[in-house]
């Protein structure tokens, strides 16, 4: 007993790791982010670094809640699922609220918190995924075999993407549908099934584009710029002026010309453009290639949390993998004339409050997973040890003498009563009979 309580007390005293290499990659994410804020936004205030202390100060901010959030057990969390989710909806709501909810160029996405305007989008993204990968865990089986299952959190993407349509958001909606979509494939729903909804979900989202005179706008001068290039074009112009000026190795830090008041949001949407001019095509592929680190590494972190049945730290992981990963494909695409202007940040580069803080958010939560992964392995291998160990004689006289043969009667209710068991080697007490 006394062994047991032991090898009890080594395993709850045994800690994790948080994985290095995600935690390397968002720190030179989040340092490249402070550089290039401070590069280009240093035109656009009264202050040369106003833009910069702010960003600063919410990355502070920001990492506090990742802190928060690496020490916070991933089962409490599990636990306000509902929560969060009932949070996705009021949050959504609150936008519309006189007084509270604030208006910028027509579009309500924002919530007045007094010091600085949120939007709430950023905090439903996470609240979203927690929800989506508990039900994944409750329903994994039901998600694979019946249609209601699978339809459900369908359904509530969908609830979610009309308040979002309504700010109006298209595409932070178009993400969210895109992430619901990627965690049910990874969550093991049945693809046949999912064909439908797909088909359904995609005419209804290229109507609701071409719907809004201004997103057709977008369409057209996506495909080709430079027919009006001081009107619908011009963003994008100014952006592969930049990146074409940008050459190889860039024009060096702080040079770019574009962002001297000809580039719209380079410090926000079109932030990579300015990358592009200043460290060149050098730049923008060490942008990439810590972005396909990062969202590389958190799929990796999932699949081996599935593998070892932690099904919703593996969804977290897979979840904020889709969602990093696709923003930021999407980000990069803008930029380069590849995709159409979204109005998406680049993560953990980008100025904006309520980006960076939740961004922040999911990356601590990544990071919680990958120390409760690492927690999980060393325990897994004590008890392998600890096992091995007690099945191996413990002195040499006892493994050189051969043990009497007995006759083990077969168990009855009353020559075999039931036993206690260690958790790690089944304990047997026969009763011993010399054969004579």
């Amino acid at each position: 007993m006394n062994d047991t309580l032991r090898q009890a007390t080594r395993l709850e005293a045994i800690g994790g790791r948080y994985d290095p290499w995600l935690l390397g990659a968002a720190l030179a994410l989040a340092s490249l982010g402070v550089v290039m804020v401070a590069s280009s936004s240093i035109e656009l205030a009264a202050s040369p670094f106003y833009y910069t202390t702010r960003h600063i100060l919410f990355l502070a901010a920001g990492l506090g809640l990742a802190w928060w959030a690496m020490r916070t057990e991933l089962k409490t969390i599990e636990h306000y699922n509902h929560l969060l989710l009932l949070g996705c909806f009021v949050l959504l709501l609150l936008v519309f609220v006189p007084g509270l909810g604030v208006s910028v160029k027509g579009a309500h996405r924002w919530i007045n918190l007094g010091v600085s305007n949120f939007q709430v989008v950023e905090a439903v993204k996470v609240f979203f995924i927690v929800w989506l990968a508990s039900y994944l865990v409750r329903f994994r089986d039901e998600v694979n075999a019946t249609w209601p299952a699978m339809l459900k959190p369908l359904g509530v993407a969908v609830g979610l993407v009309a308040l979002l349509l309504a700010q109006p958001d298209f595409g932070s909606s178009s993400l969210l549908l895109a992430i619901t979509a990627g965690m049910l494939v990874l969550g093991g729903v049945n693809m046949p099934r999912m064909f439908g909804p797909v088909l359904v979900g995609l005419p209804v989202l290229a109507v609701i584009a071409i719907a809004e005179p201004y997103r057709m706008r977008r369409l057209t001068s996506f495909s080709d710029p430079w027919a009006d290039p001081f009107g619908s074009g011009y963003q994008l112009t100014n952006a592969l002026m930049a990146i074409g000026r940008g050459e190889w190795f860039g024009v060096g830090l702080g040079g770019s010309i574009q962002k001297l008041n000809y580039l719209p949001e380079a410090h926000t949407d079109f932030i990579l453009a300015v990358i592009g001019e200043e460290l060149g095509f050098v730049g923008l592929c060490l942008v990439i290639a810590l972005y396909t680190l990062l969202v590389g590494r958190a799929f990796w972190i999932g699949l081996r949390c599935v593998e070892m049945r932690r099904h919703f730290a593996g969804y977290c992981a897979f979840g904020i993998a889709l969602w990093i990963g696709m923003q930021s494909f999407v980000s990069v695409g803008v930029n380069l004339g590849l995709l159409p202007t979204k109005g998406l940040t680049l993560p953990l580069i980008s100025s904006g409050g309520s980006s960076v803080l939740m961004t922040c958010v999911a990356m601590g939560l990544l990071l919680r997973v990958s120390y409760e992964l690492e927690r999980a392995q060393r325990q897994v291998a004590l008890r392998g040890e600890a096992m091995q160990a007690s099945a191996e004689p413990h002195t040499e006289t006892e493994a050189a003498v051969p043990l009497p043969k007995v006759a083990t009667p077969a168990p009855t209710a009353a020559s075999n009563p039931i036993r206690g068991t260690n958790r790690l080697r089944p304990r047997v007490e026969p009763t011993f009979e010399r054969i004579t």
